[in-house]
């Protein structure tokens, strides 16, 4: 299937490249979510009429990331879990742990934004987390997780 991408598409390419993708991806994923409209002449020619717009939109989107990147970039998070003697925590902590506690510090953070490479985190310790609020705009905060007593 042929798209014509509205967006970057991380691993995929720029806002205007046409890439042919598996079926289920364009229909499912690309085309519902606006990050794509099928490749024919009719698309085309709406998409040439709109790249101007689209251009605009994109860069206002890293604008807006990279703002946001500038005040979070190093921030550090203190988070309190229960856990045993050794430092192994009871349970974990995921991306919505990590998002509510940047949200409540002052850093508005969505759950989507945050990578965690090596699954939760499941003990004690400081962590450097990765954090992606554009496919241009990457930085790491800090989380500290720290046993409750």
């Amino acid at each position: 299937m042929d798209v014509i991408l509205l967006e970057k598409v991380r691993n995929l390419g720029n806002l205007g490249d046409q890439v042919k993708v598996r079926a289920g991806f364009g229909r499912n994923y690309l085309i519902p979510q606006g990050k794509a409209v099928i490749a024919n002449a009719k698309n085309k020619a709406a998409f040439e009429t709109r790249r101007a717009e689209l251009e605009k939109h994109a860069a206002e989107e890293l604008t807006k990331a990279q703002t946001r990147a500038e005040k979070m970039s190093g921030a550090t998070v203190q988070i309190l879990s229960k856990a045993g003697e050794e430092g192994k925590l009871f349970g974990s902590i995921g991306t919505a742990d990590i998002a509510e506690a940047m949200t409540n510090s002052g850093f508005p953070l969505e759950r989507a934004e945050i990578h965690l490479p090596s699954g939760p985190i499941k003990a004690v310790g400081d962590y450097e987390i990765p954090v992606s609020l554009h496919t241009e705009v990457n930085f790491k905060i800090h989380v500290s997780v720290v046993a409750e007593k």
